[in-house]
């Protein structure tokens, strides 16, 4: 028997589809992957690379605290970017709400991803 318990919060956006923002398993987490969709008008912010990828992460931190936690726990990122060339941007905006011992991560270039959003991130937590 699964011990799986659903994480939901208004602070970060609502499902887009049919997937949970968070849930927790054991002493784990696991936070969908995040797009820079404000949570209360679940539009995207804004055009520039930077500025979503703050809204990303203020996401991720949102389900992290749901769950009675921070970011501090995150123990494995994976970002996803529809261009590289974007990458030591998101490296600089990650740096400020990240701390070291980073968490281990992926960063994978694709072709696109969901309502037009250049950047997203999903997380694994250790509670």
């Amino acid at each position: 028997m699964s011990d799986k318990q659903e994480i939901n919060t208004p602070n970060a956006p609502a499902a887009i589809g049919p997937y949970s923002q968070a849930i927790r398993t054991g002493s784990l987490l696991f936070c969908s992957g995040q797009i820079p969709l404000d949570p209360i008008t679940m539009k995207i912010v804004s055009d520039d690379v930077g500025e979503q990828a703050h809204q990303v992460f203020l996401n991720l931190s949102a389900l992290a605290e749901a769950a009675g936690s921070s970011l501090d726990a995150a123990v494995k990122l994976t970002i996803f970017l529809t261009s590289l060339d974007n990458f030591a941007v998101v490296n600089d905006i990650m740096s400020k709400y990240f701390s070291q011992p980073f968490p281990a991560r992926a960063t994978i270039e694709v072709s696109a991803l969901p309502k037009g959003s250049q950047v997203e991130v999903e997380a694994v937590l250790a509670l």
